[in-house]
């Protein structure tokens, strides 16, 4: 695995503040995409954290295992904080040049300032009294955590910490204090990459069970209350790692098999088994969840990406000319992503609400 070196420079959304980016329309003037506001009442902070793993070595590039967080959570004031750029000028640069490449469909080099995308949380902005439940978050494969943030910020705007972790190798792009991380993959993995890549995410993600008391915002945490949820090959991740971990009261998987191993056939938490009508997988989606006693969901008139946030960024996108509607359909699919986001939010919202109250 580690002779595979980067082709695809790759980088998903980065990081965790406010409004959103600036894009040329093809008519060469200036289009605004904008992350939607999360729908909570508490403003959201935001930290970031860099763990690592000294007992375990890095199965892509040798080495200390190293991992990116973004923690967002209720804030109990953001006067006088900043809001951060989703992605760092370094980010920024490398997703605008490979985006296209990771995305087939999105905008060409020079077509969008992505480095002007702003989110809504405030860097750090003070934690609002009390301890509240903690959901941890796994991207899906290839994609960086902060693809996650319009879902996040609206979790933690009404009442949650919520964890978004990075999985440096296999994530497009990840901006370690040692330096830029971007993908050893070429293309769609082979059975043994993908297997490779979800067991190191399993191993992740309980990393990030184990250290969340150590964290800056442990006292924010409700340790008896945590929630999984991931995307893809993170809700494949988040699956398999709560396994027998008693930690975890309830996992949502939104669109990840589940036929890598046995563990889902004994899984006895609350499971949100969530998937769009449009993803060219789902049959074997449908296959792997088969035996599942989960609560399922079906996401009308969407695809594969509209759990994430180019849910809305693509939708802009074709607005300005951007993109296809061929590519939006493929990406995020034919539907109103104003419905569609309020249909994700409020299922993964009500989910955990019930189940870690």
């Amino acid at each position: 695995m580690t002779s595979r070196r980067t082709l695809l420079k790759g980088t998903l959304c980065g990081g965790a503040a406010a409004l959103v980016p600036t894009a040329a329309s093809a008519s060469g003037g200036g289009s605004i995409l904008r992350l939607p506001a999360p729908t909570g009442p508490y403003p959201v902070g935001m930290q970031t954290v860099h763990l690592t793993d000294p007992v375990r070595t890095d199965p892509w590039v040798g080495g200390v295992r190293e991992l990116m967080l973004t923690v967002l959570y209720p804030a109990r004031s953001v006067h006088g904080f900043s809001r951060a750029p989703q992605l760092t000028p370094d980010e920024a640069g490398v997703f605008a040049e490979y985006a296209p490449h990771v995305h087939p469909g999105l905008p060409e080099p020079g077509a969008v300032d992505w480095g002007a995308v702003l989110t809504h949380g405030y860097v750090g902005a003070p934690p609002l009294p009390g301890r509240r439940p903690v959901l941890v978050y796994s991207p899906g494969g290839g994609d960086s955590r902060t693809l996650g943030t319009t879902l996040a910020e609206d979790l933690a705007s009404h009442g949650r910490v919520v964890v978004l972790v990075d999985h440096p190798g296999d994530a497009s792009q990840v901006e370690l204090p040692t330096g830029m991380r971007t993908t050893v993959l070429i293309g769609p993995p082979d059975p043994a990459t993908f297997r490779t890549m979800v067991d190191t995410r399993i191993a992740d993600l309980r990393l990030v069970l184990g250290r969340l008391g150590d964290l800056p915002l442990a006292p924010a945490m409700d340790l008896c209350r945590i929630g999984l949820y991931g995307h893809s090959a993170g809700g494949t991740a988040a699956v398999y790692a709560a396994g027998r971990d008693r930690r975890v009261g309830a996992v949502a998987n939104l669109e990840g098999y589940l036929d890598l191993y046995p563990t889902p056939d004994v899984f006895d938490r609350p499971l949100l088994l969530f998937r769009t009508d449009g993803f060219e997988g789902a049959a074997r989606i449908e296959s792997s969840w088969a035996n599942l006693p989960g609560r399922r969901v079906l996401l009308a008139d969407a695809n594969h990406w509209a759990f994430t946030d180019y849910g809305s960024l693509v939708a802009q996108l074709q607005a300005a000319g951007l993109v296809t509607a061929t590519a939006r359909a493929a990406l995020i699919g034919t539907g109103d992503p104003v419905v569609t986001l309020a249909e994700v939010r409020a299922r993964v919202g009500s989910f955990f609400a019930h189940h870690l109250s």
